[in-house]
């Protein structure tokens, strides 16, 4: 399996308190709110001949469906995250096909009538070669007709312009939650972006602390994503064979003309 150097999904620390702190990350965000609902509904409407979920991660939506009797696959770059999604789906007593892959280059026996990739696992392909290769992978795995959702957000010129000012070690406190050992752990984000690759690079620093609140471990894991625009969007989807079916400004199926935090893209093979 051909990969990109280790980013932070990868690291199994990560993975094993990646629930844990996304839910405190999201906790305050209205985004977010109604995603997993979002993907039902399209399972609902466009799974019939089947799903898989792309960049499942820990299973956030992959055992949704699950729950409300899809029983979809799953596929995630990360092993580590691979690995977290399978024993939550035992756990629950789902035996799902749950396997580590490139979005690039994945192939299945079988092809799928809809594929998801949720929240911001399109953005880790990092270059245009990179997501056209996906795009055009995850088409030969598609029925004809079938559909596929991805996530963008709306490049902000002011955010650009903040991270184009920050190193990789001016790091700002982003949250702080319990992790999988019961410690109190402190996480902080520096993001620098390049505006000749859209690319956002940087690092997050985990620190754990004691019961008086000193810091007694640190971690520094890798973060890299790329912006992208949404008639660059138009464009690659229409050379890898795909016609738009909606365009959403959030998981509610808000209107998505103006600026916004999510664009989420639903696409036909054609």
């Amino acid at each position: 399996m051909n990969r990109t150097p280790q980013d932070l999904h990868d690291f199994e620390d990560v993975a094993e308190n990646y629930d844990l702190y996304l839910k405190v990350m999201y906790q305050n965000e209205d985004n977010h709110k109604g995603f997993q609902d979002f993907y039902l509904d399209l399972a609902r409407e466009y799974g019939k001949d089947g799903v898989i979920d792309i960049a499942c991660g820990t299973g956030a939506v992959l055992l949704y469906l699950a729950e409300h009797g899809i029983m979809a696959d799953g596929t995630d770059l990360s092993e580590s995250m691979c690995k977290v999604c399978a024993e939550k789906a035992c756990a629950s007593g789902f035996k799902l096909n749950i396997f580590p892959a490139n979005m690039t280059e994945f192939q299945s026996p079988k092809k799928y009538s809809l594929a998801i990739i949720a929240r911001s696992g399109f953005m880790h392909l990092t270059t245009p070669e990179l997501q056209r290769a996906a795009l055009l992978n995850i088409r030969k795995n598609l029925v004809k007709g079938g559909i596929l959702t991805l996530n963008t957000f709306d490049p902000h010129p002011v955010f650009q312009a903040q991270q184009m000012n920050t190193k990789d070690t001016d790091y700002s406190l982003r949250l702080e939650y319990v992790n999988r050992q019961g410690q109190r752990e402190k996480i902080y984000n520096a993001i620098s972006y390049d505006p000749y690759t859209q690319i956002m690079s940087g690092n997050w620093k985990f620190e754990t602390l004691d019961d008086s609140g000193n810091v007694i471990a640190e971690r520094v894991r890798p973060l890299k994503m790329r912006q992208t625009y949404r008639q660059e969007m138009l464009y690659l989807a229409e050379l890898c064979g795909f016609d738009v079916v909606n365009i959403y400004g959030g998981y509610n199926k808000e209107s998505a003309e103006g600026s916004a935090k999510n664009v989420i893209w639903v696409f036909r093979k054609t």
